[in-house]
């Protein structure tokens, strides 16, 4: 007869340690078809401790979001393909708690969020250049403050 014996791993848990502390960074979706300001924004949100993701088109944007849902979204309103407004809507019906702000440098964009805020969507409109301090006053009063 052959004595047959069982073998087993042991795994310990070393419960001295405390769990990896994970800091919140807010995702802040920028989108904007001059990569040149969408990247720049994303560089100085990234610095300011959010984390940060741009996209240059309203596709590209849905993907992204889709992918890393955003706390806020901020896109420029003439974008190709979709508009930027057209993008906050879609946004705003996949994640309904995401802030959003729009940028534009084009006056006729008030007609575009005129439509919008008719049919029941609410948006903030700042005109561009978007100084920096501006931008991040209006992110921090929208999301939670972040630690750095």
């Amino acid at each position: 007869m052959m004595n047959r014996t069982r073998k087993t791993a042991v795994v310990s848990i070393d419960k001295s340690e405390p769990p990896a502390k994970t800091d919140y960074r807010p995702t802040v979706l920028i989108v904007d078809d001059e990569s040149v300001i969408a990247d720049t924004l994303t560089e100085i949100l990234s610095r300011s401790g959010y984390n940060a993701v741009a996209a240059y088109d309203g596709a590209g944007a849905l993907e992204t979001a889709l992918l890393k849902p955003p706390e806020m979204l901020i896109t420029d309103v003439v974008l190709p393909g979709m508009n930027g407004i057209e993008l906050a809507i879609q946004i705003k019906r996949i994640f309904p708690d995401c802030k959003t702000l729009l940028f534009s440098g084009q006056a006729s964009t008030t007609d575009l969020l005129a439509s919008a805020n008719q049919a029941g969507h609410h948006f903030t409109l700042l005109s561009k250049p978007v100084h920096p301090k501006d931008l991040l006053a209006w992110v921090s009063q929208s999301l939670k403050p972040v630690s750095v």
